[in-house]
């Protein structure tokens, strides 16, 4: 039978929001440099410090320096020349990388500034501080990396929770076999205390799962045959034989690595920001510099190399590094504290439009709600026995995946009842379902619908106002002008919703709950949540709403990931709750995976300290750029305190960033 629409306006499209955002952001770029500057080399991903090409050159340009100071000390007349030789090897892979930035059209970047810099110091015999300005830079570039590696760590060590092998059952007997040649379809066998192999379903076994890799949810669940299990997951009490539903490169650990490190691309609307500022302020720097060089000199008759000693110093001070990954370096940070407790989020634009979310409008069912309604009352009109009525209900409902179907279903299980052999099944947008049961039409429907056909008395009406005030769905099933009775369903909330919207209240956000249930019903579940409530909203009411709610601030939609994707596309951020769907995955601008209506709060929080974090690292970056510019022009500090300065900077702002690690965005103000 053909889905419900009746309760949430489920259409079961997807949303594309996310996706499209990262993809017009990856286009973006820096312009401030070779990308080797602010990123990781992919190639030395893994490898300790000092076994990556920006180690070595570290542990090789030191060497260089103390061997010419051993030069200078045992032959004071040649050693200059051990530091000009210090100073051009040590730079010559800086320059190497400037020169490729400039073949692809960017000729102010860090490292031609470094380059000018060092060369420049040798002209005016500064070749010591040359030498050592050099192996500074080398030291802060190192330091950067190690730093910012350690925010992409934690979500790369992801991938070593997923065992190596895995027991597979061939013609019934367990075998040891890699984990990494699984295929869909196959049955492996899961011991207590071992780790499951792959994403799959259970077929055979009740056992307590710590899903804790994926979701960050430490206390075990139970789980039984049929429900999903994530690789990586620990198995803690029975023997299960899960049947493998993704590849080892499709499972959810390695596509929430692939989703956090694509989603480091998407750069946030400040980030964009300070990337242009850096296109014209490099340039100002350079032509500050030129000026510092050759007014003294030209116009009064200043020492020159004291003026371009200060103009190659003025240079050095002025690289833009630590502003430049001020804002990618919080980002990266956030991310990965997110996805270590579920809560994903599509890089910077996201997270920055998470900041200033001032509403939240939540879908209710399997939101706020567990979305598993269950039958509490069944009331039967004139003959109709409680066994027929469900039969027909039943029948109607076969092969329906919508809540309330998988209800009646399961009541009609329980109680013993066959359903009628149906055909012809066919959803009413809003108002129910119609098919053939038996030889004629039957219907389960809304009894505001049922009315209209007469399906449904005045007696019967008054009855699903009763269960509706109850905080309970009503639907009433009938044949053609013959009333056969009632079914009333309650969605009860998740436990921690009330929780969750008082912590939304204290942090100044509003909560909404849009529902295409009935008043009654939607006035009963957001009374005992303490929140505003719109109800019988299809889902072209609730894009208008969304609207109405965007021109008034930022606003984001919770869902489930499948329905009301015209709503969730609308809004600032589109949210998806569900335990590592597809489509939660996939879709939607951020995803949680827990089924904890507290992680909203904990998504805004985690958004707000990021924002706060990047505000900090500008602050840091531009003051000491603003103290060092004005006291290298006037002389006070030189070239190798100037380049200390833009290493301290860069430094300093990476590891305010990844403070960001040891966040808790469940922990409340």
């Amino acid at each position: 039978a053909a889905d419900h629409s009746r309760d949430d306006g489920h259409d079961h499209a997807g949303h594309d929001h996310g996706p499209a955002a990262t993809a017009s952001a990856k286009s973006d770029d820096s312009g401030h440099g070779s990308p080797g500057h602010v990123h990781d080399d992919p190639a030395d991903r893994g490898k300790r410090w000092y076994q990556t090409g920006k180690g070595k050159l570290v542990i090789f340009t030191a060497l260089l320096l103390g061997a010419a100071w051993i030069i200078e000390y045992l032959a004071p007349e040649i050693g200059r020349w051990a530091f000009v030789a210090a100073c051009l090897i040590g730079v010559a892979p800086v320059a190497q990388r400037a020169f490729a930035a400039l073949r692809m059209g960017q000729p102010f970047t860090i490292e031609s500034l470094m380059t000018v810099a060092a060369i420049g110091a040798l002209f005016i015999d500064a070749a010591e501080e040359a030498a050592l300005v050099v192996f500074l830079f080398a030291v802060g570039e190192v330091l950067e990396g190690v730093a910012a590696g350690k925010a992409r760590d934690g979500i790369r060590a992801l991938a070593n929770l997923v065992p190596k092998t895995a027991l597979l059952e061939i013609d019934g007997k367990p075998q040891d076999v890699p984990a990494a040649s699984l295929a869909v379809g196959q049955t492996v066998l899961v011991r207590p205390g071992d780790r499951i192999p792959a994403d799959g379903e259970i077929s055979e076994g009740n056992s307590g799962v710590d899903d804790s890799p994926v979701t960050g949810e430490s206390v075990p669940v139970n789980k039984g045959p049929g429900d999903t299990v994530f690789a990586g997951s620990i198995n803690t009490e029975a023997v299960l034989r899960v049947k493998v539903t993704k590849g080892p490169e499709d499972n959810t650990i390695a596509r929430i690595i692939r989703l956090v490190e694509e989603a480091e691309e998407a750069r946030a609307p400040t980030e964009r920001f300070i990337d242009r500022f850096s296109r014209w302020y490099m340039p100002l720097i350079v032509a500050l510099s030129v000026l510092v060089i050759l007014v003294p000199p030209l116009a009064f008759g200043a020492d020159w190399n004291t003026w371009v000693y200060r103009g190659l110093t003025l240079l050095l001070i002025g690289c833009p590094c630590a502003l430049v990954i001020s804002v990618p370096a919080s980002i990266a940070s956030a991310m990965s504290t997110g996805a270590r407790r579920g809560l994903l989020m599509k890089g910077g634009v996201v997270i920055e439009a998470a900041s200033k979310v001032s509403r939240i409008a939540f879908d209710k069912t399997g939101t706020l709600t567990h979305g598993r309604p269950k039958v509490t009352d069944v009331v039967t009109f004139g003959t109709t026995t409680e066994a027929e009525l469900l039969a027909v209900a039943a029948g109607v409902e076969t092969g329906s995946s919508h809540p309330l179907a998988v209800a009646i279903l399961n009541k009609a299980k329980e109680a013993g009842v066959e359903a009628l052999a149906s055909k012809d099944a066919k959803a009413l947008m809003g108002k129910g379902v119609v098919a053939t049961v038996g030889d004629a039409p039957a219907w389960v429907a809304s009894p505001r619908y049922a009315m209209e056909l007469g399906g449904l008395e005045g007696l019967g009406l008054r009855k699903a106002t009763v269960f509706e005030e109850e905080g309970k769905t009503a639907v009433a099933v009938f044949r053609a002008k013959t009333p056969l009775g009632l079914i009333a369903m309650r969605d009860e909330p998740r436990d921690d919703a009330k929780d969750a919207v008082r912590q939304l209240k204290a942090m100044g956000v509003g909560a909404v709950i849009l529902t295409g249930d009935n008043p009654r019903t939607a006035a009963a579940i957001a009374g005992g949540l303490g929140m505003e409530f719109q109800a019988d909203m299809m889902p072209e009411d609730k894009l208008k709403f969304i609207k109405t709610m965007h021109d008034e601030g930022g606003v984001m939609m919770i869902g489930d990931g499948i329905n009301d994707a015209p709503a969730l596309k609308q809004a600032n951020v589109g949210v998806a709750m569900g335990s590592g769907t597809d489509v939660a995955l996939e879709t939607a601008d951020a995803a949680i995976l827990r089924d904890r209506v507290t992680d909203i709060p904990a998504v805004i929080r985690l958004s707000r300290a990021a924002m706060a974090n990047i505000r900090q690292n500008v602050t840091i970056a531009l003051g000491l750029k603003a103290v060092f510019l004005m006291t290298s022009v006037l002389g006070l500090t030189g070239l190798w305190l100037a380049i200390l300065a833009d290493t301290g900077a860069t430094v300093l702002v990476t590891l305010n960033a990844l403070r960001l690690l040891r966040f808790n965005p469940e922990r409340e103000a």
